[in-house]
């Protein structure tokens, strides 16, 4: 198997984290996040943090850093000291974090209200419901 880059490593940790796989995920001061994740595609965990991602994936978020462990013992070990001296040192503002996970943009239809598919489709229509409207 070949090995990743730098680049390609954070690329498919922030693509598991917006799926949400990351197990524990907490936020930090300056909208940074700590994450554990485990990849399924290697069997490697990884303790992952980074800041937040405003170019839409295009660039990886600055400050994004990665320690990667055989087993996942050895990193949710990892994970838990670096989250006690992340507390120690104010850095931590909140644990079990969902902040900014993936896109949340949708693609389909746009409602408008609550009806808007009988308001203007006429081939999905409800002649029912169409019959009481009638004036």
């Amino acid at each position: 198997m070949q090995e990743r880059s730098e680049e390609q490593t954070i690329s498919r940790l922030l693509e598991l984290e917006n799926d949400g796989q990351s197990e524990r995920r907490v936020a930090l001061t300056n909208e940074r996040f700590l994450s554990l994740l485990h990849d399924p595609n290697t069997g490697r965990a990884y303790v992952f943090q980074h800041g937040v991602d405003e170019t839409e994936g295009a660039e990886i978020p600055p400050g994004s850093e990665f320690f990667e462990y055989p087993t996942h013992e050895e990193a949710e070990r990892a994970f838990d000291q670096q989250l006690a001296e992340l507390r120690n040192s104010g850095e931590l503002v909140e644990e079990d974090s969902t902040d900014d996970i993936g896109d949340f943009e949708t693609s389909g239809a746009e409602v408008r209200d609550l009806f808007a598919d009988s308001d203007e489709d006429e081939l999905s229509r409800d002649d029912v419901i169409s019959e009481e409207e009638a004036p």
